[in-house]
Order: structure tokens, then C-alpha cells, then sequence
């Protein structure tokens, strides 16, 4: 009789050993990963969207938080299955290399040039061209994000545009390489100007209860609209990726539920993203 249930335990013991392998395997399969900006890990939206993702899809959402340039590498090297980044002239371009498939544009916000109150350099309410033009001239301390980011590749082109060099020789001109709450606040710290998207500013205000040392001194400029879009890894490339699931992902978040639940993502009564999928 003992020997007959010794046999009995050993046989549930395996069966639950087999379940327990199954349903790891099957949950590693129905997860995610992506490579995305820090302004949308920093401003807790993925946090909002993901459990809504899963519930939806039965798919986990794992992200890795990183420079649009860098989470650019990640899909190029294959280490992760989708992107979700802001630097749409680098995006095309990567998909135009065969990196990345089915490019989708999502939702937008804006640039903004944050400072301080006192605002030394005179640029309140200029466009950015004068803003920069004043800040070179006034040799105002700026500092730059410097990290190959969204954020950092727009501040770049904001420079060529406004037909002066990017002056990173310069003294006055601080290269983070940070994210971008982390820039934020080396520039708080140094009473100076720095390119911000509006939605991490709004996170900003809200971790500084309202009363951030940093103001908004120049948005509204065409050229400050800020496109977030999501890529798919290229399979023909990368084959072990997980192409299905980040499919569901670009599908979901293009999908009205999503952009419904984006559209009402606030902070101290803001609103932090526009949806605009097509």
C-alpha cells in the first residue's frame, strides 16, 4: 500500500513538473519585447498601457528604455521584437535598410525650450531660431541631451536649421548623455536652457508639485512636433524574432481602445500624448 502511493506521489510530482515546464515555455512565448525612448517609460505611460495590452492580448509587454538611436541598434542587432521611437528621418531610413517592417505612426506631442524664470538669454516667446541665435550669442548655458536620442537628434537638426553650428566645442554647451528627466535637471541645476518633449516636461511639473525652477519659454513652432511610430523588427533578418506578437502590439496600439486610453493619459490635468494613428 505505502509503495503503491510512493508510486502514486511520484507520478503527480512529474505530471506537475510537465505542467509547470509547459506553462513557463507557453508564457515565454507570449511575451514582448521592445525597445523604446525614455520619455515614454519616464512619463509612465507605458506603465499605464501595458497591464490594458496583456489583459487585451494575453501577450506580456516587456520594454528596454533607451535613446531612439540606441533602441534603433537594439532592432538592427535583433535583440528585441518591435520599436516604439521618435526620430522619424532615422526611422525611414532604417526601414528603408530592411531593419524594420511595417512602419506605423501612433501618437505626437511636442518640443519645447524650457529655462529658467530669469531667463538671461531674452529668448521668451521667440521662435527657435532667434531662441538659439540669443542663447549663442548671450553664451547661456544649454544643455544638450547627447545621446544619439529622438530628443537630441531634433536639437541637432534645430541647429543646422537655424543655420549655426552645433556648438559642442563650446564651454556654454553641456552634453548630459542622459535621459531625458536627467537632463532636465543638470540644467535646473545649472540655471540653464535645454530641449525637452513636452510630455517628460509635464512629468517634470508634476514630480516638482507644480512649481518647477524650469518654464516654458519657446513651443508652437511647426518644426517642434514630436511623431512617435512603431516598428516592427524585420524577420527576413532577424529570424528568431516574434513577429506575430509585435504585429498584435502595432495592431493594438493603433487600435481605438489604445488610442483611446493614450488620449487620456494626463498629469496635473494635462494631456501628455495625441493620438494620431491612421
Amino acid at each position: 500500500m505505502n509503495q503503491t502511493k510512493t508510486v502514486l506521489i511520484i507520478t503527480l510530482f512529474v505530471v506537475l513538473c510537465g505542467l509547470v515546464l509547459s506553462f513557463s515555455t507557453f508564457a515565454g512565448e507570449k511575451s514582448l519585447i521592445m525597445a523604446t525612448t525614455t520619455s515614454t517609460e519616464e512619463t509612465g505611460l507605458l506603465d499605464y498601457l501595458a497591464p490594458y495590452f496583456t489583459r487585451d492580448t494575453g501577450i506580456e509587454l516587456k520594454w528596454v528604455a533607451t535613446g531612439s538611436g540606441k533602441a534603433l541598434m537594439l532592432g538592427q542587432n535583433c535583440d528585441v521584437d518591435v520599436l516604439l521611437v521618435h526620430a522619424p528621418d532615422a526611422e525611414k531610413e532604417y526601414v528603408a535598410k530592411g531593419y524594420g517592417i511595417n512602419r506605423r505612426e501612433i501618437m505626437y506631442n511636442d518640443f519645447v525650450i524650457i529655462g529658467p524664470v530669469a531667463d538671461l538669454a531674452g529668448i521668451h516667446g521667440k521662435s527657435v531660431k532667434e531662441s538659439l541665435e540669443a542663447i549663442k550669442s548671450k553664451k547661456g548655458i544649454f544643455v544638450s541631451r547627447g545621446d544619439n536620442s529622438g530628443t537630441h537628434i531634433k536639437e541637432i537638426s534645430l541647429w543646422q536649421q537655424a543655420n549655426l553650428f552645433v556648438p559642442d566645442k563650446e564651454s556654454w554647451y553641456i552634453q548630459a548623455g542622459q535621459g531625458m528627466l536627467a537632463t532636465i535637471a543638470i540644467a535646473a541645476e545649472r540655471g540653464g536652457y535645454t530641449l525637452a518633449d513636452r510630455g517628460t516636461y509635464i512629468k517634470y511639473e508634476d514630480n516638482m508639485a507644480g512649481r518647477p525652477p524650469l518654464k516654458i519659454l519657446v513651443q508652437g513652432d511647426p518644426d517642434l512636433i514630436n511623431q512617435y511610430s512603431v516598428i516592427i523588427v524585420n524577420p527576413a533578418r532577424c529570424l528568431n524574432a516574434k513577429t506575430d506578437l509585435a504585429m498584435k502590439f502595432s495592431e493594438w496600439m493603433a487600435g481605438n481602445s489604445a488610442q483611446k486610453r493614450i488620449q487620456d493619459f494626463t498629469l496635473i490635468g494635462k494631456q501628455l500624448f495625441f493620438p494620431n494613428a491612421k
